[in-house]
């Protein structure tokens, strides 16, 4: 018999899935332990394999079956390397800046940027597109370190509205400038595989800083990415 704790606590049971089907977030920053980053990644990928191990097990699983037999450490590899490897400072993009030499002064789009996500109340994924602009102060990134900047937020649990700020705050960081705008379009399959199971419906979310406030300028970055 497997040593199981049930959960004798109905009104916390109610509270969870109320906050997980009404998309709450609870701070700017991914909530993090102080603790978090003390264990190296081969301590967690072990600890995390025997913790899934155990996982299926109490579900039934028969883990000597050769598919299910590697699933655990795979799975752990996956989150620590993979999907969640944004909660880890270290994996943070190096960004270089480069002077803006052509003198270009007009906002700069990119998008459609591929994102891929988890939602952080059922860990199941968040995919869609993010869109990013910037008006130069002076200064130019290199293209693909947009999408390093999205890929980095968005590889950790998530919710929407704090990737999306996540992600302007540090691109006006790097960049030196308010001038940012950026807007996330994604499916949540804990909408469409779970719950209300609504697969044709998608989350959008934007954040906009400096000139991007200015309804002009905000107007002509959502005609480009229309």
């Amino acid at each position: 018999m497997l040593n199981t704790q049930l959960n004798t606590y109905p009104t916390e049971d109610i509270l969870i899935d109320a906050i997980g089907d009404e998309h709450v977030g609870t701070s700017y920053d991914t909530p993090l332990r102080e603790d978090a980053f003390l264990l190296d990644d081969a301590t967690k990928i072990e600890m995390i394999e025997k913790h899934f191990k155990h996982i299926m097990e109490i579900m039934g699983l028969d883990l000597s079956d050769d598919s299910l037999k590697g699933t655990p450490k795979r799975v752990a590899k996956m989150y620590i390397k993979e999907i969640f490897s944004g909660l880890d400072p270290a994996n943070k993009p190096d960004i270089k800046l480069f002077d803006n030499k052509y003198k270009y002064n007009q906002m700069l789009v990119e998008k459609n940027i591929t994102l891929y996500s988890n939602c952080e109340h059922h860990f199941v994924p968040i995919i869609g597109k993010a869109h990013v602009a910037y008006i130069s102060s002076g200064k130019v990134i290199g293209l693909s370190k947009l999408n390093r900047i999205v890929q980095y937020y968005a590889q950790r649990p998530q919710v929407q509205e704090r990737l999306n700020i996540q992600i302007a705050n540090e691109l006006k960081r790097v960049l030196e400038t308010e001038d940012v705008a950026v807007v996330i379009d994604a499916h949540h399959l804990c909408v469409s595989s779970r719950g209300i199971k609504d697969t044709q419906s998608s989350t959008i979310t934007a954040e906009y800083g400096g000139k991007f406030l200015d309804m002009e300028t905000r107007n002509e970055f959502l005609k480009y990415i229309g």
